[in-house]
């Protein structure tokens, strides 16, 4: 089975999808990942927000802006699968997706991302290169990385 997709912007989230989104990155990001930080950044209201919904349930999702809102160029945040299901490679189908989502909702193709180091052979498989040296965000090593 696949992932259907939904792109809305933050005033067009149901509360009931908005929880849903915020439940699975607080999972992932702060309790997996042993991280205490803000998720909740101020920054929702200004992205686009791509949900991967299965069986009616929130389990991929992506925040996607537009250039000099996270990023100068157009940048893709918060990339999350929930656990349960990674074993069906839909982290895969969710970057397409963002990368497509980016080109036809912004007619951006520049993309920069702020990623988990551990992550960057994922990452380059979607055309992305290591532009930065290794930093840490929130105690997590990242590195940047753009796609033209």
């Amino acid at each position: 089975m696949k992932l259907q997709f939904k792109i809305k912007r933050f005033n067009e989230l149901f509360l009931l999808e908005l929880y849903q989104i915020l439940q699975l990155r607080s999972e992932v990001f702060v309790v997996e990942q042993n991280c205490v930080y803000q998720d909740i950044d101020g920054k929702d209201e200004k992205a686009l927000h791509l949900i991967g919904t299965f069986q009616n349930e929130i389990v991929a999702y992506v925040r996607i802006f537009k250039p000099g809102d996270y990023f100068e160029e157009a940048s893709i945040g918060r990339v999350v699968v929930k656990q349960k299901y990674r074993d069906r490679k839909w982290g895969y189908d969710l970057m397409q997706k963002a990368i497509a989502v980016t080109k036809s909702e912004l007619n951006e193709t520049n993309i920069t991302i702020s990623a988990q180091l551990y992550l960057q052979k994922f990452y380059e498989n979607f055309g992305f290169v290591k532009t930065s040296e290794v930093y840490l965000e929130d105690d997590i090593e990242h590195v940047q990385m753009k796609r033209e």
